[in-house]
């Protein structure tokens, strides 16, 4: 194992993201921010007698409570000798977290990772080899992408748990107050609308297009529409590529749309989403299309169901009114621990989780399940056919080991937070590329 190497990887301790995810995605940011903790109706309890217990670890809150309690009842039913523990962990700082559990003695069985962050793990040694496996845990109707964000120098490490496009969610009363008739067909009206129901609004704080400063993966569409990447690799060596033309280019459209209109902190995450939404703060928001889950949540969970009337989505536009922006594809992986105790059990649990059964009710729940054969199973409300047609035009970072220490770093956080702060575009970018440059190189 090669563990050192994640030791190298992850040199700070905050990770903030996405899937991923959520929302956060993963990679995506998590909608949960409470302190990691083993989730109470999952077994964590001690007991069971001489029942061997099995870990999962969980991120976020992404995968709904009916689901995991399905899941436990399925593999409990299935291996009778065991209980299955599902620890629930925050996305802030899971890298770290990882490193140090996956290398200890007490390493926990089976565990979740954001699809970006697969690769600093599966190129460690840190999850067994399942590449065996492969077929008879789904074989080619497994997502590529993450297939691909799984497998490392050959081999397959980390399969795909659920997926995730962003889509915009949007107030359809204040498009109307706002003598909006339709929703935008390019990036240029999408920010333009955003100014509209800004003005438009009397609400202290009000965000035409709800936009924290910290949010970088919502600012990626923009950057690959214009042409532009955030890194390109050569010969083995990566070099960020933020100040390129093209780039600046969607970096400058960002900025106008941070700075004209959103009123969200300038610093600020995004985390809960469904918050600032169901205080009447947001005409619109890019965000995974779970987090219409978290905005149509029951009062006591955070959301605000009297919210559906006027909730509507759509997939963010292009350039020009004929295609979509390339959007992050966030979500999970999911990866064996080298050094479990307990490598049986942690695949037939694996195998429960990617189990038809398992995969369609995350379907039903709003997320691109990691099989392609059940994305019918979304259904055909507006989500569904909004993520129908934005998963057609989807974008990953860049497929680097080296790319965990960028979100570690937290580089694209502090780019943006200056983007929105008003600073010169041009200069910015080109120092974020020395930084970007070094970690996916160190």
């Amino acid at each position: 194992m090669k563990i050192t190497r994640l030791l190298a990887v992850s040199t700070v301790a905050a990770l903030a993201l996405a899937g991923c995810g959520g929302s956060s995605s993963p990679s995506e940011p998590a909608s949960d921010g409470a302190a990691a903790a083993p989730s109470s109706s999952a077994g964590a309890q001690t007991g069971g007698g001489d029942k061997v217990k099995v870990r999962l670890w969980l991120n976020g809150t992404d995968t709904p409570q009916p689901i995991r309690d399905y899941l436990k009842t399925t593999f409990e039913k299935e291996n009778p000798n065991a209980e299955l523990v599902i620890e629930q962990q925050v996305w802030d700082g899971l890298v770290d977290k990882l490193t140090t559990a996956l290398s200890g003695s007490d390493s926990p069985d089976v565990v979740e990772v954001g699809n970006t962050q697969a690769v600093a793990f599966t190129s460690a040694g840190a999850f067994e080899d399942i590449t065996d496996k492969k077929a008879e845990l789904g074989g080619d109707d497994l997502l590529k992408g993450f297939v691909d964000a799984g497998t490392y120098d050959g081999k397959f490490y980390a399969a795909p748990y659920y997926a995730g496009s962003r889509l915009v969610f949007y107030r359809k009363d204040l498009f109307k107050a706002a003598g909006i008739s339709g929703t935008p067909t390019t990036l240029d009206e999408y920010i333009a609308d955003g100014a509209k129901l800004k003005a438009a609004s009397k609400t202290k704080g009000f965000s035409g297009l709800w936009w924290p400063g910290q949010d970088w993966r919502n600012a990626l569409p923009f950057i690959w529409a214009t042409g532009g990447d955030v890194a390109t690799e050569k010969d083995g060596t990566w070099t960020g590529t933020l100040e390129s033309p093209e780039s600046v280019k969607g970096l400058k459209m960002v900025q106008k749309a941070m700075t004209e209109d959103s009123a969200a902190a300038k610093d600020g995450q995004e985390t809960d989403p469904q918050v600032p939404y169901c205080a009447n703060q947001v005409g619109m928001l890019s965000a995974p299309g779970w987090v219409a889950g978290s905005i149509l949540a029951p009062k006591d969970k955070g959301g605000c169901p009297d919210a559906k009337a006027n909730l509507g989505v759509f997939a963010l536009p292009g350039l020009t009114a004929d295609k979509t922006a390339p959007v992050f594809l966030g979500g999970s992986n999911l990866g064996i621990s080298a050094k479990s105790q307990h490598k049986d059990l942690a695949y037939a649990l694996l195998k429960d989780i990617l189990s038809d059964g398992y995969q369609s009710q995350m379907a039903k729940a709003g997320l691109v399940p990691a099989k392609t054969s059940l994305v019918k199973d979304m259904g055909t409300d507006e989500v569904a056919q909004a993520t129908a047609k934005a998963v057609t035009n989807t974008k990953l970072t860049p497929a680097a080991p080296g790319w965990a220490n960028v979100e570690a770093d937290k580089i694209m956080e502090d780019l943006f937070v200056k983007i929105a702060g008003g600073g010169d575009v041009a200069s910015l970018a080109k120092a974020a590329d020395a930084k970007i440059t070094d970690a996916l190189n160190r």
